[in-house]
């Protein structure tokens, strides 16, 4: 049942918080950062709204969340596309089984209202006209405005936002006075070869270390030829290939073996040079 509240006379049905069990292994200096944009020095001070930019699959969702699990509290992802809408990202109408209309609260709004923690993810995936509706929630104002709804939602101090942005080629350019609205930049790059192994043994306590270390060593290399594969590459690369070890009556170990069939599976043929994971 979604919690209903009512804003200046108007109705809102909230969205639940996403319940995300992510455990951040990587740097904790990034948690670090992300603390102290959302830190307040003294009551009439701001939090900072944050970007956290890197490739793709390098755990921005994650630290977002982990950072936020450090606050206690509550997390609502909103995921952003190229035909997310304004009304979108603050309120929309909805018909009940009455026919009644009914205002539902997004991520956003509902973490707003509630104090938690709004993360909109690939944030530079949305047009500029999506991003003009949040315009005032992320300067001093700190509220929304709903046309559809007729009401001026402002955030709770306890409020607190960030977006992801990956730094690929399907995006699209933010305009400056999002931009700078839109600060600091937290920069999430590629993990060293350690810290990438702690994320899979985090991930997949029970695969044999030998396996992921040379998962590792493939996606380390993938880093330095500047190819897109990931950490959750990896991850899926190790299941797989230990699936099919105990599907052929093998033990873990022998996923090694395994690794190649994976790597084609996974990936793509087309996108591995012959050499890649041969055992």
């Amino acid at each position: 049942m979604r919690e209903r509240v009512v804003v200046d006379g108007t109705e809102l049905l909230l969205a639940p918080p996403d319940e995300l069990d992510w455990e951040w292994v990587g740097r904790q200096d990034l948690v670090d950062q992300l603390l102290a944009c959302w830190m307040k020095l003294a009551d009439d001070d701001l939090p900072l709204n944050p970007r956290l930019v890197g490739p793709p699959g390098v755990g921005k969702t994650t630290l977002a969340c982990a950072a936020a699990r450090r606050l206690g509290r509550e997390v609502y992802v909103f995921q952003a596309t190229a035909d997310t809408r304004p009304e979108d990202l603050v309120v929309s109408p909805v018909l009940d089984e009455n026919g009644k209309v009914r205002y539902v609260a997004s991520p956003i709004v509902s973490a707003m209202i509630r104090g938690g923690v709004a993360i909109l993810d690939e944030g530079n995936r949305m047009s500029e006209k999506a991003w003009a509706s949040l315009a005032p929630l992320l300067d001093h104002r700190r509220s929304v405005d709903s046309v559809l709804a007729g009401v001026r939602i402002r955030a709770h101090a306890d409020f607190r936002f960030c977006t992801t942005m990956n730094d690929d080629a399907s995006t699209f350019d933010l305009p400056e006075y999002i931009s700078s609205r839109l600060s600091p930049r937290v920069v999430v790059d590629w993990p060293e070869a350690e810290e990438e192994l702690r994320i899979l043994a985090s991930r997949l306590p029970f695969a044999p270390e030998e396996l992921l270390r040379q998962v590792v060593a493939f996606l380390q290399e993938a880093h330095r030829r500047d190819e897109p594969f990931t950490v959750r590459d990896g991850i899926n690369l190790a299941r797989y290939a230990m699936k099919r070890a105990v599907q052929a009556g093998e033990e873990l170990d022998a996923a090694i073996a395994f690794l190649p069939e994976a790597a084609r599976a996974v990936l793509g043929e087309e996108n591995l040079p012959e050499d890649d994971l041969e055992p």
